[in-house]
């Protein structure tokens, strides 16, 4: 075989394996947080985020599959290669951006307090100080926390998965938790160690912190995954498998972006 065959012989290798790897796509997520992600008693994953990410594999005719890590190592992992892109309910930020890309935003999803129902609470600095409010660690809810109320005397603690700040709110080591108001009303209010606690106050607002939306994040440059995805996006918003989706899962909240 001569020299140009067998170039042509690897080219063509290099080629196929390419292809090969543009079909697959590895969503990197956190699974401990529902209705978005987790496992249920058969240990699968479920949730949200999970029928989401398959709808728009499926639509962009890719395969996917799903690498589990904690919150707030997603964007590091991404960066490092250990997935492609991540689908586990993260904000679109300006401080995100400066590390990773993201989609065009998919969904958005109110943040709120959860605590004792008739505690009196509110979310404000003024009404939490002296009060120890848990938050995800790594989430925009733990950002929003830090800026707008620990500077004026609240008590922040962060925890590695949403399920062990419900484990201390039920427990009375904390006075609330802030989340994401799907996650408070799928993972914690319609359960039954959810009884006696509710939503305190308003949902908090600062579109700096808490962002457009949520999309799925990307490496910095990735712009043939981005394109890919968007287009996916674009489709599956468009069939109503987001809308339908959403009723599913989040029943009475309005999830469009706007």
């Amino acid at each position: 075989m001569n020299k140009m065959k067998m170039l042509c012989l690897a080219l063509g290798m290099v080629s196929s394996f390419s292809s090969l790897a543009a079909t697959e796509l590895r969503y990197g997520l956190e699974a401990e947080y529902p209705p978005f992600e987790s496992r249920n008693s058969q240990g699968e994953l479920e949730g949200f985020d999970i029928e989401l990410g398959k709808a728009i594999c499926q639509a962009a005719s890719l395969k996917c599959s799903w690498v589990e890590t904690s919150f707030d190592t997603l964007i590091p992992g991404l960066v490092a290669k250990k997935f492609d892109a991540i689908n586990s309910a993260m904000n679109i930020t300006e401080q995100r951006r400066q590390s990773i890309d993201f989609t065009q935003p998919i969904y958005r999803i109110p943040s709120q307090l959860v605590g004792k129902e008739g505690s009196a609470l509110d979310a404000t600095a003024e009404a939490l100080k002296g009060k120890t409010i848990g938050v995800l660690q790594g989430s925009i809810q733990e950002t929003y926390a830090k800026e707008h109320w620990e500077k004026q005397g609240v008590e922040v603690v962060s925890y590695k998965d949403q399920n062990l700040a419900w484990g201390d709110l039920v427990n009375g080591r904390i006075d609330a938790t802030l989340v994401m108001s799907a996650a408070g009303q799928g993972g914690f209010l319609s359960k039954p160690q959810g009884k006696g606690f509710g939503f305190i106050g308003k949902p908090v607002v600062d579109d700096k912190i808490l962002g457009s939306g949520i999309g799925f994040g990307l490496r910095k440059g990735d712009a043939e995954t981005k394109k890919q995805l968007d287009a996916a996006i674009d489709k599956v918003r468009a069939d109503g498998t987001i809308t339908k989706l959403a009723a599913q899962y989040f029943p009475g909240i309005d999830v469009s972006v706007k």
